[in-house]
């Protein structure tokens, strides 16, 4: 077994090294372990695998999710989040540094993507808050991290592939998304009321004193989050309500999302033409993807990888939280290097029977890999958080990360408080 897996690390990272797409390497490093280990009809095998992958129903939600989260990129909501936010983020320590942290809560609640979260929260709050006068280095910071809840509250990209891979059910991982997802943002708000407590330079002081806000003109600030409660309700409350299933849940958002733009006066033929065109590039890589670490798992299960590397693992005499520990540490490294989508389909059908076999309840893991996904979101040189905010900001890369360290030391924090309360993540799931 020795060499079969020393096989398969050596394809793959050469592979990798080469700069061959991921999904290619990924599908490739998998053929060949099986034309060389297993005399199997490759030709038949992997149609058959591109069939099975590329017609799962469960994964209809993803592309769904996508069209909707392109469609929203091009509307005015980010000025509209702002505008129906600020008058309450007014109230706190730290002031409109809130914005951030809850309109990315509430564009995570629509869109199922960090980047899109990031980027379209982003493009409004940070101009915004420098023009007002706070430290960008605090605004940048609070975004890139508030910016990951995009993965973690539901619906999310990203549970829809472990599910499918994990053959877990979808809708039982949104629904343990809820409150780690909530408590990871109050986690971001705390600190930066900390922080700017602290350090009151952070905020300009024309903010630092507390305004008068008439409170009628907060309840008017929230007609301009109507599209967004929207939005929510209809995607989160025909899949919760019973009325519909994830994908079904995925086409009302987009139903949804067009009525949003059409509205707000944000849909034209070249606007459409440019909504089509990003959903079907971004696709087409995920599907790529998808498809190569389904011929990868396939190989491995075959030759039985999982097996000989989890006996490994249980020969260490590796207790179940310091299992959970070292599974930390590596996805952070690997973080480094790979994009989540990447990090999951390469290791979920290694690492999910050894995590099974510890007694770790896969809904809980589940969490526990959007967590890991979402560190790998904002860790220097493949954070791809990072470059969406460079995007925005013309600033460097280290400095952005130097600028987000603190949320990601939060999120490792928040990683293992949930390790030592899993009921944290499996008390509502339970409750359905």
């Amino acid at each position: 077994m020795g060499p079969t897996v020393a096989s398969m690390f050596a394809l793959l990272f050469s592979a990798l090294a080469g700069g061959i797409w991921i999904g290619l390497a990924l599908g490739a490093t998998g053929a060949l372990l099986l034309f060389f280990f297993r005399n199997i009809p490759l030709d038949k095998l992997l149609a058959q695998y591109t069939w099975n992958i590329l017609t799962t129903q469960e994964l209809l939600a993803l592309p769904l999710f996508i069209l909707m989260g392109e469609i929203l990129f091009r509307t005015r909501l980010s000025r509209a989040l702002f505008t129906g936010l600020a008058p309450w983020a007014g109230l706190l320590p730290g002031r409109l540094l809130h914005v951030n942290v809850i309109g990315c809560s509430i564009f995570a609640a629509i869109s199922g993507s960090s980047a899109a979260t990031t980027q379209v929260v982003g493009r409004m709050a940070l101009d915004e808050l420098r023009a007002r006068g706070y430290d960008k280095r605090i605004a940048i910071g609070s975004l890139a991290g508030a910016g990951t809840l995009g993965f973690l509250i539901p619906p999310s990209n990203i549970m829809i592939i472990y599910g499918v891979l994990g053959d877990v059910s979808i809708l039982k991982l949104f629904t343990a998304g809820f409150i780690p997802g909530f408590l990871l943002a109050g986690c971001f708000m705390a600190w930066v009321m900390l922080h700017t407590t602290l350090r009151p330079e952070l905020v300009p002081a024309s903010e630092r004193a507390l305004r008068h806000v008439p409170l009628m003109e907060r309840v008017r600030a929230l007609k301009d989050l109507a599209p967004a409660i929207f939005l929510i309700g209809a995607v989160l409350g025909s899949m919760y309500g019973g009325l519909a299933t994830p994908s079904e849940g995925a086409a009302v958002g987009v139903l949804g999302a067009l009525l949003v733009a059409a509205v707000q006066g944000g849909l034209s033929l070249a606007t459409l033409r440019e909504i089509c065109v990003g959903a079907v590039l971004t696709c087409s890589m995920i599907a790529m993807i998808l498809l190569g670490a389904s011929i990868l798992g396939s190989a491995v299960a075959f030759l039985g990888i999982p097996r000989a590397i989890a006996d490994f693992v249980v020969g260490l005499g590796l207790s179940p939280i310091m299992l959970i520990m070292a599974l930390m540490v590596f996805y952070i490294v690997l973080g480094c290097f790979l994009d989540g989508f990447s990090m999951i389909v390469m290791t979920l059908p290694i690492v999910l029977p050894i995590v099974k076999a510890a007694g770790f309840d896969p809904i809980w893991f589940g969490i526990f890999m959007v967590l890991v996904v979402e560190m790998a979101q904002i860790t220097p040189p493949v954070g791809f958080n990072l470059f969406v905010i460079q995007g925005l900001t013309d600033d460097s890369l280290s400095a952005i990360a130097r600028y987000t360290l603190p949320y990601l030391i939060i999120m490792v924090l928040f990683t293992a408080l949930i390790t030592v309360f899993p009921q944290i993540v499996l008390w509502l799931p339970s409750t359905g």
